[in-house]
């Protein structure tokens, strides 16, 4: 079943994200990840089969195996859970959905950088500095970083999210909230890098974002994902060029080399692109849990 867009008949859709459908269920929301795929900040025509399934599935893994340092805003998964007005809409939300406690949005992502790598590759030979931070002279593409950085950005509702830095960002939500968010998200990534490392995936950098649920400091949204970190091939990984990888990255470069403005309408994708960055996002799970998501979900 792909699902490019969710239009359930009972319950009111508050948000459309670029992937993610929001519904409101009163006390709590129900978040669908559709199989839509943004690239540059344009949804593309063609939907990744089950792609909605492997972002919300590696959520909630990594969301279980961090719960220790962090609480998340997940409040049920189990269709048979589910209010009785969204039941019956299995083939919708069927693997791609949970219901969540409703959280005040912290406005900044948390992004978590641990090699050198895409913008932040861009910023360091321009300035030697990414997002204020200066950084050693001579340092290669994709190399790996003496410590992660922590580089937040503006979590903007339109557009593109903005750079900026740690003294910012504590302007922006307060010393104490920044600082914590800083923690959390250094240690998140750190365990997370130590694990799959085990598991022949180099994660080369991530975001979070984080919200208010109860006075507390919940995360949100989603954790860990093909779309929201790179992940890299440890067996192929080599410093001074750009890597192979299980995220979206294939496609980024893809949409690059058709020669596409990055301004007009996407062009159409070709189904051995579709299917290509289909198995990479499958794969991604298979290797970072150990289990064939295909098999786990019954899926054609």
């Amino acid at each position: 079943m792909i699902v490019k867009e969710s239009e359930l008949k009972n319950v009111k859709k508050i948000s459309r994200g670029k992937v993610r459908d929001i519904y409101d269920l009163g006390e709590k929301l129900l978040i669908v990840t559709t199989d839509r795929m943004s690239a540059f900040d344009h949804i593309l025509p063609e939907p990744i089969p089950h792609k909605g399934m492997v972002l919300n599935h590696l959520s909630l893994f990594w969301f279980d195996m961090m719960k220790d340092l962090i609480p998340h805003h997940v409040a049920e998964t189990d269709l048979s859970r589910y209010p009785e007005e969204i039941r019956n809409e299995e083939n919708t939300l069927y693997g791609r959905s949970m219901i969540v406690h409703k959280a005040e949005p912290i406005k900044v992502e948390c992004i978590v950088r641990g090699y050198i790598t895409g913008s932040g590759w861009s910023s360091y030979r321009k300035s030697g500095e990414i997002c204020g931070i200066a950084l050693p002279e001579g340092l290669r593409e994709s190399q790996k970083l003496e410590e992660p950085l922590f580089t937040p950005t503006t979590k903007a509702d339109e557009g593109h999210d903005e750079n900026i830095t740690f003294e910012e960002m504590k302007n922006l939500i307060g010393s104490s909230t920044a600082d914590k968010l800083k923690e959390i998200s250094l240690s998140i990534y750190l365990r997370a890098r130590e694990y799959a490392a085990r598991r022949g995936i180099i994660i080369a950098d991530t975001k979070m974002e984080f919200g208010i649920y109860r006075g507390e400091i919940i995360i949100i949204d989603e954790l860990l994902t093909p779309d929201s970190s790179r992940f890299w091939p440890a067996d192929r990984y080599e410093t001074g060029r750009s890597q192979e990888s299980f995220d979206k990255q294939y496609l980024r470069d893809w949409l690059t080399s058709s020669g596409w403005d990055k301004e007009s309408a996407p062009p159409h994708l070709p189904e051995d692109v579709i299917e290509k960055t289909r198995s990479k996002y499958l794969e991604a799970y298979r290797l970072i849990t150990g289990e064939d998501l295909t098999s786990v979900l019954k899926m054609e």
